[in-house]
């Protein structure tokens, strides 16, 4: 038996999704938009040149965008090395959950319910029984924003009153943004706990804590405390699956609260992605045959694809790339570790939300044989994994290695 390891770079799409445009997302390509972008001189704030991630693409990275879009990236020209293709999705979302339950083996078989673009955003009698139940003096907000501009706009006057801001976005989310101190971290997690039980059965796939300090618009930052509260996948994912068999899911990131916490035998979470390399290392040193790690680094998504920030989100694929090898490097033969994304983010897009696209899928397996496995679907990475774990295969994907 072996071990077996997915990494996902949260919205490090590749662009080419068959059904962008039905999500108004056609021509949207993170990694290819970005590597063009570092080419013109237009991504210098603190960093310069063309994109430059030597490890990723020697595992096919260019490659695979190649692939999926027929973008040919600058810098990404490696040429057909590794174990490389690129995936598809099938679930009707470009969301968070959807992604990750699919690359699990389980798609989302159902339509999540969305908010409208609209002020108000929330249905009145939800609000009225969140804010009873919370007891809470009211709420602002109440519209689709994006994170960090409604903490400029209502963050000094959620100070003064109490109110906690609550908004959503494109996707399937209600949000609740809160002073850590002011407000309470642990008060934060208590409403998000009650909006939960309100939402969810309206199939709003997440109810968000969105913590943050500072005193002044000028001065607001979120904080590593984010906490998601998601609905359950709608069957066992291969986190499940691999538990179920006598092994752990240990988990990096956020990977426990997008999975509410199933199938979970040990995570690490709560700092900034870098810090949680160290996590995935210690994991990698930790676990033995049986075992699957599932991690998730965040801040592409979070950080820089949302702000529209290219420059900072090359910054961020290029400080990855270079602690590659220190992953690669801990694993031994009869490993296997599939690096992903869950759905696009490009930087280069207008608005502030995610985007319809193909994601990389890039294997690294001491010992096997370099080449390229194609367009697959999503969950196929979730059965490789489970093949690789001699476990039964499920019902929605096939291993394509």
């Amino acid at each position: 038996m072996a071990r077996a390891l997915i990494l996902v770079l949260d919205s490090v799409g590749c662009g080419g999704a068959p059904d962008a445009a039905q999500f108004g997302d056609e021509g949207s390509n993170t990694l290819g938009h970005i590597a063009d972008a570092c080419a013109d001189g237009a991504a210098e704030e603190g960093r310069s040149g063309p994109l430059s991630l030597p490890n990723l693409d020697s595992l096919g990275l260019g490659a695979a965008i190649r692939l999926a879009s027929g973008h040919a990236a600058p810098g990404l020209n490696a040429g057909a090395v590794g174990i490389y293709g690129a995936a598809t999705e099938v679930s009707q979302g470009k969301d968070t959950p959807s992604g990750h339950w699919e690359i699990s083996g389980v798609p989302v078989p159902f339509d999540w319910h969305y908010f409208p673009d609209t002020v108000p955003a929330f249905p009145a009698d939800k609000i009225e029984e969140f804010v009873r139940r919370a007891k809470l003096p009211g709420i602002l907000g109440d519209c689709h924003a994006s994170g960090m501009p409604i903490l400029h706009d209502l963050g000094e006057e959620h100070i003064r009153t109490g109110k906690p801001i609550c908004y959503t976005s494109a996707d399937s989310v209600f949000q609740i943004a809160a002073h850590e101190e002011h407000f309470g971290l642990e008060r934060l997690y208590e409403i998000c706990a009650i909006a939960a039980e309100i939402f969810h059965p309206m199939m709003i796939g997440r109810v968000i804590a969105r913590p943050f300090i500072g005193e002044t618009a000028e001065t607001f930052t979120r904080t590593i405390n984010r906490k998601d509260l998601a609905i359950e996948p709608p069957e066992d994912t291969i986190c499940d699956r691999v538990v179920a068999a006598g092994g752990r899911t240990l988990a990096v990131g956020k990977i426990g609260d997008i999975f509410a916490h199933r199938g979970i035998t040990k995570l690490k979470k709560g700092k900034r992605d870098l810090e949680l390399v160290d996590d995935l290392l210690d994991f990698i040193a930790e676990a033995v045959d049986g075992d699957f790690v599932f991690t998730n680094l965040v801040e592409f998504d979070s950080l820089y694809g949302h702000p529209r920030d290219v420059a900072g989100y090359a910054r961020a694929l290029e400080a990855f790339d270079a602690r590659l090898p220190e992953i690669t490097s801990a694993l031994r033969a009869g490993d296997l570790l599939i690096i992903t994304a869950d759905h696009g983010n490009d930087p280069t897009w207008r608005g502030t939300d995610h985007t319809r696209e193909r994601v990389p899928v890039l294997c690294f397996a001491p010992g096997l044989e370099d080449r390229e496995i194609g367009l697959v679907g999503m969950a196929d990475i979730g059965e490789t994994i489970a093949a690789h774990l001699g476990l039964e295969p499920g019902r929605h994907g096939r291993s394509f290695l």
